[in-house]
């Protein structure tokens, strides 16, 4: 099964476990009085929106370079991580908005609601189903080297750690009592908290792709050490690194004898991208710039 049916699959088995759990998790809500579990659904909401979002974008990012794209079509894919990430500052900040307002309503007087058992269980199954998807879905993503679905697959895991709030919060009411109904909609705020922190790292990451950030330091300096580990070869310099969605591009000066044959140093060069390519991805992008020694 090749890389792009394979993410298909993926987020189509991801698709089919937040439908179910957003459409249970609704009902649970309403049925049972519960913020903190309306809250959780709207999140289970937003990762089905984006479940589509990735089905969408990882079609055109599969796309081979062509004549307006000659790099390929990979960021699409990290368009469709920033999409993802927006999705998930949208959905916190509903939830916070939400909880906020039923606390204000608390702090003023009103009696709130106990929510019911059935907003319990819902939180429970939705906390081991979430986290079976996120443990699929990861290995997956990091398999198939798909940041998209790596993006997704930490939007199963918060909505595991949403709906641990969301159980606690609404466990709490329930064995406390009346005057404890205040920790379903506090529970529903610290869930949105942890969902900005979430969008915020996949907003961070997407964001410098977009714009063309280098590489970790740390790989530059493997790169570095991996073309001078040949022979003959020496003072790497102008190295610019960057990633095209699941790919990576590295373009770097380095000099060799002047008086070698031209077919000598372009069989050097050919070795040292091979090489880059087996720790990198076959499909990185080498350019090298052979210069001779002074």
């Amino acid at each position: 099964m090749n890389r792009e049916k394979e993410i298909y699959r993926v987020t189509l088995v991801g698709s089919a476990g937040n439908l179910a759990l957003l459409t249970f998790k609704f009902v649970a809500g309403f049925l049972g009085h519960s913020a903190a579990m309306v809250a959780d659904a709207v999140h289970s909401l937003s990762d089905f929106f984006t479940d589509l979002i990735v089905l969408l974008f990882v079609k055109v990012s599969a796309k081979p370079q062509d004549e307006s794209h000659d790099y390929g079509h990979g960021k699409f894919e990290t368009l469709a991580t920033l999409f993802i990430g927006l999705a998930l500052v949208g959905a916190a900040i509903g939830i916070i908005v939400s909880g906020s307002v039923k606390f204000a309503h608390w702090l003023q007087g009103e009696t709130l609601e106990i929510p019911g058992m059935l907003a319990l269980w819902a939180a429970l199954i939705s906390i081991v189903v979430k986290e079976i998807l996120y443990r699929y879905t990861a290995a997956k993503g990091h398999k198939l080297n798909s940041q998209a679905v790596v993006a997704n697959a930490w939007h199963h895991r918060s909505d595991a750690l949403s709906s641990i709030g969301a159980a606690i919060g609404i466990g709490g009411a329930i064995l406390l009592g009346e005057r404890w109904a205040v920790l379903d909609p506090l529970a529903s705020i610290v869930v949105g908290g942890m969902l900005l922190k979430v969008a915020w790292d996949l907003l961070k990451n997407s964001l410098g792709e977009l714009t063309d950030q280098s590489l970790s330091a740390g790989e530059e300096q493997e790169i570095n050490a991996i073309i001078t580990s040949f022979p003959g070869v020496s003072n790497p310099h102008n190295l610019r690194t960057r990633r095209i969605g699941n790919r990576i591009a590295i373009e770097a000066h380095v000099r060799m004898d002047g008086n070698l044959s031209l077919h000598v140093v372009h069989e050097q060069a050919t070795a040292i991208e091979h090489k880059l390519k087996e720790r990198f991805g076959r499909e990185t992008l080498v350019t090298l710039h052979m210069e001779p020694t002074k």
